[in-house]
Parts: C-alpha cells; structure tokens; sequence
C-alpha cells in the first residue's frame, strides 16, 4: 500500500461521511505527545476509554511496524487489536491502519496530526473506515465517538503528567 494513499480508494461515500474525528489541545508539547505513542509502556497509561486497559503482545513502532494488543473492557471483555504503522513523521504525524486478522471486525485508518500551539499540542484523531455503515456500527456497537473523546482524554491527562515532571 502507498503510505500516502487513501485508505480506501474505491469507497464511494464522502470520506467526512465515513469517519470519525476528534481534535483536542493537550497541555504538553508535540514532542511529548508523538512520544507517548512510541512505546507500548507509554500506551498503557492511556490507550482505550476510560476504565479499559490494554495488555501488548507485540510492538514495532516503525513504518510497517504491527502493535497487537488486548483492551480489556470494564465489563471484562477483551477486544483483539492490531495496528499496522503506515507513516511516522516525528513529532508531527501518525497513519496506521487498524485489522487485518481473522475474527478483528473493526478495519479502518487512523491518521493522527499533532501541531504546535503555544507550548500545546493540537491533536486531530481522525479514523476513516471504508463505508457510513462500518463507521456507523463501530459507532453503535463500540461507542467509538465517545470512547475516542475518552482516550484522547487519557492521552491529554498523561501527557500533562509527564510535562510536570
């Protein structure tokens, strides 16, 4: 896949119409931010909605990479999970593509932008799915708006901790 190609070139739905998008400022530098997702020590501070933990397999964070975990959900169900890193821009941009095994029901881009802003950093979560109805399941069945806004949250809490320090 071209790292720089849309995820899904033959959808014909608007590209606004099948994503979700999240964009917050947290209380850190994007330096701080980008490294947070760098090491699956620092993701299990944070990844998932609030009360989910997350239990890594296996890391690689470089271009072509693949992170395969576990979020275990406060209900104690455990979601299968695998992120293929597609781009890395340091400090400034991640892509990776999530699914790709057998039994993973959710498929979709993630593109994350962090920009300067004052000492801030401004994030831009932005999932992209291949129709409305994946989009609008993973919204329905997962809560994935609001458990987004959740782990951007985390994202924002732990980052500001580490800042303090």
């Amino acid at each position: 896949m071209n790292a720089h190609a849309p995820a899904y070139p033959a959808a014909t739905e608007p590209e606004a119409d099948r994503s979700i998008l999240i964009e917050r400022t947290l209380n850190a530098p994007p330096e701080l931010v980008f490294e947070a997702f760098t090491t699956a020590e620092h993701l299990a501070h944070w990844w998932g909605p609030t009360g989910f933990s997350v239990t890594t397999h296996s890391f690689e964070f470089r271009e072509g990479g693949v992170w395969r975990f576990i979020m275990h959900g406060p209900d104690g169900r455990d979601y299968l999970n695998r992120q293929t890193f597609i781009v890395l821009e340091r400090p400034s941009r991640i892509v990776a593509r999530h699914g790709g095994d057998e039994g993973e029901p959710v498929h979709h881009e993630t593109r994350i932008t962090l920009k300067p802003d004052g000492g801030k950093t401004r994030i831009i979560w932005h999932l992209v799915f291949g129709s409305v109805a994946e989009r609008d399941h993973v919204a329905r069945e997962y809560g994935a708006v609001e458990g987004g806004q959740q782990t951007v949250g985390r994202l924002g809490a732990y980052v500001a901790e580490l800042a303090g320090r």
